[in-house]
């Protein structure tokens, strides 16, 4: 894993980017310095980008949030989300394991998150006694978004009946902000350790680098997947087999001794052997996503 101060060192290597959006475009509340220079500085050389993110939402509900902070259209090609994904696969239903649920959905999450399921073919129940499968895309600020503890309940409900899950985001936490936030990855974590069948929709699983990729439109020996979660974005780079730029200034920051506080890199030599204990070799690592 080389360093690299930014990413014009990497620019030439490679003629497609997928870009994690939470925690390396942004931080949920507006883009990192240096960002939206280094989008434009990638496109005025050519090359495509395409934003993926594990946001349980479908494109056309991030894009407007994009747009907010100042990522415009014309700083990248497309945008795939693990919500998109997750959308499409239970249209579709091709896949094996979809085909095998039945209509009747438990929604587990907040109601910004209904365009996942809107205008499919399902009834939407609130008993987990007369669902067929439960649909977890994350916490409820209503509920709470820094525990777990108000989920419990549901959460048991749903595995006293073995429903099947489908996790439209895999992210165990994210920072807003200085925030650090659970994910429906941290739910369905606890709910797959009662030995409930979860279905993962997102990074690191191949479903959703596929439609990236076709988005991208460029050969995989070509692409950078950049990314700051070793155990999304790192490891669904090498599960897919494109190369991986890991961002330290991200969700690992503190743990890699790095503060955008302080204006403090994280430790290049501690970000090595973290890679290496988790069995993972990007080939290249940067502090943030910038030129």
């Amino acid at each position: 894993m080389k360093w690299h101060d930014g990413m014009a060192g990497l620019a030439d290597r490679y003629d497609g980017f997928i870009l994690d959006l939470w925690g390396v475009v942004h931080n949920g509340v507006a883009p990192y310095p240096g960002v939206l220079d280094c989008l434009g500085r990638l496109r005025a050389a050519g090359r495509r980008v395409v934003l993926l993110s594990n946001a349980p939402r479908r494109t056309a509900t991030v894009e407007p949030g994009l747009r907010r902070m100042g990522v415009t259209a014309d700083l990248y090609d497309a945008i795939m989300t693990s919500g998109e994904c997750t959308h499409r696969m239970l249209a579709a239903r091709k896949d094996a394991w979809f085909a095998g649920l039945g209509r009747r959905m438990l929604h587990l999450g907040p109601d910004k998150d209904v365009d996942v399921y809107a205008g499919l073919d399902l009834d939407i129940v609130t008993d987990p006694a007369h669902a067929d499968f439960v649909l977890n895309t994350g916490p409820d600020a209503e509920l709470g978004e820094e525990d777990i503890a108000p989920y419990l309940p549901i959460l048991e409900q749903c595995a006293a009946h073995k429903l099947p899950m489908i996790c439209a985001n895999p992210d165990q936490q994210v920072i807003r902000g200085n925030v650090r936030l659970i994910c429906a990855g941290a739910m369905a974590s606890w709910y797959e350790s009662r030995d409930c069948a979860v279905r993962w929709i997102g990074k690191p699983y191949p479903e959703v680098y596929g439609l990236a990729l076709s988005l991208l439109d460029v050969p995989p020996d070509r692409v950078l997947a950049v990314g700051d979660a070793l155990a999304t974005d790192m490891r669904g780079a090498a599960t897919v087999g494109i190369d991986g730029c890991w961002v330290l200034g991200g969700i690992h920051q503190e743990m890699l001794g790095g503060s955008w506080e302080h204006g403090r890199n994280a430790d290049y030599d501690l970000a090595v052997a973290e890679a290496t204990s988790a069995g993972l070799a990007p080939v290249a690592c940067v502090p943030s996503l910038r030129w």
